[in-house]
């Protein structure tokens, strides 16, 4: 992690610190939204159309932030003595000054990537590709403008092997900027289209503008068949004394592509590459996918990387969840929803999508205006009609006023309407059957509310996993720990309830060094969803040890039993060594060697030089209470002694580790090599939980509500009747989804409208019922089943037990959905 003073930022920006202190900047900050920790925080007041970011200072500084970049000290904390201003001419530019010397600073290869489309999908599909045997640190999400590529830049350090950023602009002058702080070592080209096309005279001026990014760069990888790109390379003399890596499908050049086979979901790519015969495999079907693997796989090949590992890697390919995404609709249908933006490059890409789905003879577009899109309103919809041709597409629906009027110029089957609205009151929304559907509009014609429409509604209940919320509660840790302290996740469980490798890959790209599951299967599932990280089993078989070896594993051993039969397996599968993690049993009475057995441990390891330890550990029984803290104590200086007698048997490093989510906030002192994150990701302190965030909400909808008369009783074995006439709804959760039993009757409580309202009456499998009387409720109405306003916490404790029971017990049939908030 980046680290520099406010007095070395002062010299960097030339900007004047009106100075209280100085303070080792960890966090660059743009959003007052968004604060993870105030220690450490810089603060950009930044300016725009629509707000800035003077106007937060005070709210930031009640959060405790105490760094500012501002163009004026705002009145009423002038005189603050806690406080760093550093006062600049322009924010902006002081944040993209600091991401220049970051980047000079940085001595590792970047690459960067620029087009119209597909530089995300690259670069992420880069970093999957590296970090078989590289360290690699990326953008995060899109962050590739003006604002985000500064950002990115601020993570690249000299621990990472390798960086990847992405750049985007909107208007001329733009690059150049971007250019100067990135400065790349290699670059990637992807394509030209019409994005943000409303800014320049000319596509052949958008392409030169992009390529100012690569002024300095001595690598360029890009597909010869954009002619228009390949045009602007060829005869701007900047590229004549740089390498240039061209491929193609129509003519020789570095890599020629010769043949594409696809077949169900996946596609075969033969090609040629320094005259020898070369073929990738990659699990997707469309048009921009293989682009986009191509231009990765161009990379590969000049990195060196060999050809059986680039193609192992090419098969493991994942989706990246960006716009598009896949959902089951109502009648049969299926529906692609790209509900954020609408231009004709990304719509072109989209229809590969909508044709990739076979199950369907019917194609449907639902398709806004297009905005920004810099062309006349009659040349734009002919470009559209002709491309809804060529796509053979069955139907398109076209909502909005531009694409209204032009309606003449579409030949298939067409239905236009003037608004999102006038669409949702037609008949026409109701028709649709047996059919692939792909929903392609701007935002400002929210197309959310029609994909609320068609989705098929199969189980109401969900679980929401807050990516941010997450990353934020990730980094409170880390700002307990010591730099040079490693961190392991413990994901086990289902990572507690919260999805396993959707988890673990967010963890491995925020960068913690080690990940802990339960048992080998859990393990297995994270390989096979592309996490690399190192991963420990805690509660590993001996049937399993074939399988641990198999996937990298690493298991536990606490006892000789298991020493003995993974020493076996070892030598059975002709490995020199493998790794383990000892536990030592340190008070708690689970697993574990005691300190009685250590003499016979030490001969033992001395005996299997096969065993590599990767750490020693133990588990700390009561961190979270403070009435046992003298046990705690007792505990971290038994492993203390414990662990240095093991350690003199080897003559190379070990880690040792102790302390979980509690114990990082309570025990500083006894970090050691690395601490065990578990609880504390998802939002449960001991003694901070105002300063973290909540990260799982699980939510319903009514699915009934009516009117109970007085005497009558509610649910099975009657065991509550009615003290008067009341109102209930019924929600569509029950004990088959892991709500516990024991919450009924009165017991626990859901929100409804912002208001408590009790369960009553026995759970049900799949459904429970709740006292709504008196409350204006109706079907469909949300319910927070618990969240930030029904806590976890709570609910435990009504039931005498834990947030990792109530959690961990949710059941996989709870649809997850991940999200991130822009």
């Amino acid at each position: 992690m980046n680290k520099l003073s406010i007095k070395k930022i002062a010299k960097i920006t030339g900007g004047k610190l009106h100075f209280s202190h100085d303070e080792w900047i960890e966090h660059l900050l743009v959003d007052s939204r968004k604060v993870v920790v105030a220690e450490g925080t810089l603060f950009f007041s930044l300016s725009g159309l629509h707000h800035d970011g003077h106007h937060f200072i005070y709210d930031l500084y009640q959060k405790g932030i105490r760094n500012f970049v501002v163009q004026q000290i705002p009145g009423t904390l002038s005189n603050d003595p806690d406080t760093n201003f550093l006062v600049v001419n322009n924010p902006l530019l002081a944040l993209q000054q600091i991401a220049s010397f970051i980047r000079k600073e940085y001595k590792q290869p970047l690459i960067s990537i620029t087009g119209s489309n597909g530089k995300t999908v690259v670069k992420e599909w880069l970093s999957q590709s590296l970090s078989i045997d590289k360290k690699v640190v990326r953008s995060p999400k899109s962050y590739n403008s003006q604002v985000g590529v500064p950002l990115s830049v601020w993570l690249l350090d000299k621990s990472y092997d390798i960086g990847i950023i992405e750049a985007g602009i909107s208007k001329p002058g733009e690059m150049r900027q971007l250019a100067e702080i990135i400065a790349p070592d290699i670059g990637i080209f992807t394509n030209i289209g019409e994005a943000h096309q409303e800014n320049f005279e000319t596509l052949d001026e958008k392409i030169r503008e992009k390529l100012i990014l690569f002024s300095n760069t001595p690598v360029l990888i890009y597909c010869k068949d954009h002619e228009s790109i390949h045009y602007e390379i060829e005869n701007n003399p900047i590229f004549k004394k740089k390498e240039i890596i061209r491929w193609s499908e129509t003519s020789n050049t570095d890599l020629s592509i010769i043949k594409k086979k696809s077949d169900i979901g996946e596609t075969e790519i033969e090609g040629v590459y320094k005259n020898r015969p070369i073929k990738i495999r990659i699990p997707f079907t469309d048009k921009a996918s293989i682009e986009n693997a191509i231009h990765v796989w161009c990379l590969l090949l000049y990195l060196g990387y060999d050809d059986e590992v680039i193609a192992k890697v090419s098969a493991s390919l994942e989706t990246v969840g960006m716009r598009l995404e896949l959902k089951k609709g109502i009648n049969n249908c299926t529906i692609i929803n790209d509900t954020y933006n609408s231009d004709l490059g990304s719509l072109s890409i989209a229809l590969d999508v909508l044709l990739s789905q076979k199950q369907h003879k019917k194609n449907t577009l639902i398709l806004s205006d297009i905005l920004q899109s810099g062309r006349e309103d009659n040349d734009l919809y002919s470009e559209v009609a002709k491309l809804v041709h060529q796509k053979r597409i069955s139907k398109i629906i076209g909502i909005g006023e531009a694409i209204f009027h032009h309606a003449h110029l579409f030949s298939v089957e067409k239905e236009f309407f003037q608004s999102t609205e006038q669409f949702l009151s037609s008949p026409a929304r109701d028709k649709f059957s047996n059919e692939s559907i792909l929903l392609k509009g701007a935002r400002k014609f929210t197309f959310e509310k029609i994909l609320q429409k068609l989705e098929l509604q199969i189980h109401q209940t969900q679980l929401e996993i807050n990516l941010n919320a997450l990353v934020q509660n990730l980094n409170f840790f880390r700002s307990k720990v010591n730099p040079s302290t490693k961190i392991m996740v413990v994901v086990k469980a289902f990572s507690y309830g919260a999805g396993s490798f959707e988890i673990a890959n967010i963890l491995q790209f925020q960068g913690v060094d080690y990940l802990a599951v339960a048992f080998t299967d859990e393990g297995v599932a994270l390989r096979r969803g592309g996490v690399t990280l190192p991963i420990m089993v805690m509660n590993p078989e001996v049937n399993n040890f074939e399988t641990i070896i198999q996937y990298d594993l690493e298991p536990e051993i606490y006892n000789f039993t298991t020493l003995g039969d993974l020493s076996v397996t070892i030598r059975r599968s002709g490995l020199n060594e493998f790794p383990c993690h000892i536990k030592l049993d340190t008070g708690m009475n689970r697993l574990g060697f005691t300190a009685d057995e250590l003499t016979d441990l030490k001969v033992a390891l001395t005996a299997h030089p096969e065993i590599h330890v990767q750490s020693i550990f133990s588990h700390l029984a009561a961190s979270y209470d403070k009435t046992h803290d003298e046990f705690t104590k007792y505990q971290i200086d038994a492993f203390q002694q414990m662990s240095e007698s093991l350690q003199s048997v080897f003559d190379y490093p070990v880690i040792r580790h102790i302390l979980n989510s509690s114990g990082i906030e309570r025990f500083p002192n006894a970090q050691f090599d690395m601490v065990r994150l578990g609880i504390g990701l998802y939002g449960f302190s001991a003694d901070n939980q105002s300063r973290l965030a909540y990260v799982c909400t699980m939510g319903s909808r009514i699915s009934q509500v009516k009117l109970v008369r007085a005497g009558d009783s509610i649910g099975y074995g009657r065991n509550t009747r009615a003290g008067k006439n009341m109102k209930i709804a019924v929600v569509p959760v029950g004990y088959a989804d892991g709500l516990s039993r024991k919450l009924g009757n009165g017991v626990g409580s859901f929100m409804v409208n912002k208001m408590s309202v009790p369960i009553i009456g026995d759970i049900c499998m799949d459904m429970c019922m709740v006292d709504v009387t008196g409350l204006n409720v109706a079907e469909g109405d949300e319910v927070e089943i618990f969240g930030e306003m029904n806590q976890v916490a709570v609910l435990a404790k009504k039931i005498d037990t834990i947030p990792y029971e109530i959690l961990s017990g949710i059941s996989q049939r709870v649809k997850r959905v991940y999200y991130q908030e822009g």
